[in-house]
């Protein structure tokens, strides 16, 4: 299998170029929850509970999914998904999630973080929402940096006991200056 690290067939290094956003196709949501749970499983000691939660993340976006409020990235690279984001209706009035920002060990230090997030802050404006948040946890550096690059302010931190592990959970959110949309 070749990683996006390979040499493309011309010879030269890949970029963010070389990697498709694209909407999800068949396989694509389950890849989600898959891949979230063992990278945090392998990188961060977290449990099945991560699992869980982002099943059920996914699972609620597939079956109430509002195309011109909500949406999924997959980031392809030579035919194989290297990362995703997802962009979810808030409880909140006017405001959109980010949620489960992912991009793949080998396809890191590429700029396909910030391709996602800047297509969740796209979409998020264009669709009216005035307010853009996410939930992290302060083990999860990269995301937080690219997060702060678009932005996003850490309005809130709070220690908590998820996912087999002591953590501190960060709330970050980005004023979109957008209309509200009816």
């Amino acid at each position: 299998m070749h990683t996006i690290r390979d040499l493309l067939s011309d010879g030269r290094q890949p970029g963010p170029e070389d990697v498709v956003p694209r909407e999800p196709g068949p396989g694509d949501l389950g890849w989600i929850v898959q891949r979230n749970a063992a990278l945090y499983a392998a990188e961060y000691g977290g449990n099945a509970d991560y699992e869980g939660l982002v099943a059920r993340i996914v699972a609620d976006d597939a079956q109430d999914h509002d195309r011109a409020l909500e949406r999924v990235w997959i980031a392809e690279s030579d035919g194989r998904p290297v990362g995703s984001v997802m962009c979810v209706r808030d409880e909140a009035p006017a405001t959109a999630r980010l949620r489960l920002l992912l991009v793949e060990p080998d396809a890191r230090g590429l700029g396909i973080g910030d391709r996602l997030v800047t297509a969740v802050v796209g979409f998020a404006r264009g669709a009216g929402y005035r307010d853009l948040v996410l939930w992290t946890n302060d083990v999860l550096s990269a995301a937080r940096r690219v997060c702060r690059r678009h932005g996003f302010d850490l309005v809130a931190e709070k220690p908590h006991r998820s996912f087999g592990r002591d953590l501190v959970g960060q709330d970050g959110r980005l004023s979109l200056d957008a209309g509200i949309r009816g």
